[in-house]
């Protein structure tokens, strides 16, 4: 038999899972509500929603010119996410009320390590990707974590792959936020003017493989060149971003170099540009599994800006110059910040 005072105020097994006690403040409730339409988000589920809407409103109500009207407006707004998306003052999604009890459910904070010129741009690349980069949301996607206050003046843009603008639906709710696609023009398009931060999360698809490693944070920088050259063609400084926490709110599945998993998971990244990490954290009321991350604290920390020069057309010499000392920066970033903010017992491995 079960005490029930136990099991309102302390978590318990049953059935080989660990519930979440039945009587929690709703201040946490809040924050798993908020949680849960970040993953909804993320998984597509406003898209697959409002394709599913406008089938009905086609179909099988008189109201089919809606769906015709958004069509239209699709084909219209089609080049957005490459022209450098929204101006600043329509993207509403950035201060929708979800994003603050989705910062808070870990909980994440950002930090400001050197001031930011407004009258420039900046490229910020941020790492680890983590399996599904809640750090770089939260801080760049959204005002959870008060960008616009540490860095006043500066419009963050979250970049993100084109495939995710193709969309309907869910292309609007990124715009809206304020994320562009990650084509070089897109990118030419925020860094040409002042005032915008790009930022790009450079591990990408391939870097989401390597959370599964409990002793080391493994980045996929070596053989990522193209946003020096970008921000070298551009004369704008580059800036780097670590998350401490990222990799530790979820479970991976062990994929170890050469793994059967891990050669399929490379393949399908090859064939879509996007992979499958396989993964779990939480559920919604039990503690052992679900897609819901574990609440454990991200720390999101802004590095100093790395001084670039403007040359329309860099060497590989000068490329690979001014690649070394991002990696060094960075290296200098984890060192100075891990002990604080992460696990002095992790190192940083740039591969």
């Amino acid at each position: 038999m079960y005490n029930l005072e136990r099991l309102m105020s302390k978590p318990f097994a049953m059935l080989g899972m660990v519930f979440a006690p039945l009587s929690l403040p709703f201040e946490r409730r809040m924050q798993t509500v908020g949680m849960l339409n970040v993953i909804f988000f993320m998984m597509h589920g406003y898209s697959i929603a409002f394709i599913l809407l406008n089938i009905y409103l086609f179909f099988f109500t008189s109201y089919w010119w809606l769906t015709v009207a958004y069509a239209a407006w699709y084909v219209y707004d089609y080049d957005s996410p490459e022209t450098g998306g929204r101006k600043i003052e329509y993207c509403f999604m950035r201060r929708w009320p979800m994003w603050p009890l989705f910062a808070s459910y870990f909980p994440m904070k950002l930090v400001r390590t050197h001031d930011l010129d407004p009258e420039k741009s900046y490229l910020l690349g941020y790492h680890p990707h983590g399996v599904l980069g809640y750090g770089a949301i939260a801080a760049f996607a959204t005002d959870a974590l008060k960008f616009s206050e540490a860095f006043p003046g500066l419009t963050a843009r979250l970049i993100t792959l084109r495939l995710n603008f193709l969309v309907p639906g869910g292309r609007e709710l990124g715009l809206f936020s304020g994320m562009c696609s990650s084509s070089k023009q897109s990118l030419g398009s925020i860094l040409r003017p002042n005032g915008n931060a790009a930022v790009l999360v450079v591990g990408g698809a391939t870097e989401s493989l390597n959370c599964g490693d409990k002793h080391k944070v493994k980045l996929y920088l070596i053989r990522r060149k193209g946003f020096v050259k970008l921000a070298l063609q551009h004369g704008r400084e580059l800036v780097p971003v670590f998350g401490f926490g990222e990799n530790e709110i979820y479970e991976q599945v062990d994929n170890p170099e050469g793994s059967r998993v891990r050669k399929f998971q490379e393949w399908l990244k090859g064939v879509t540009t996007f992979t499958l990490p396989l993964f779990h954290g939480r559920g919604i009321f039990q503690y052992s599994y679900g897609l819901v991350p574990y609440r454990k604290p991200v720390t999101v920390v802004v590095g100093s800006p790395i001084p670039v020069p403007k040359i329309e057309n860099p060497t590989n010499e000068e490329v690979q110059e001014y690649h070394a000392k991002y990696m060094s920066a960075l290296q200098k970033l984890y060192n100075e910040y891990n002990p604080k903010y992460g696990n002095p017992d992790i190192e940083l491995a740039i591969g």
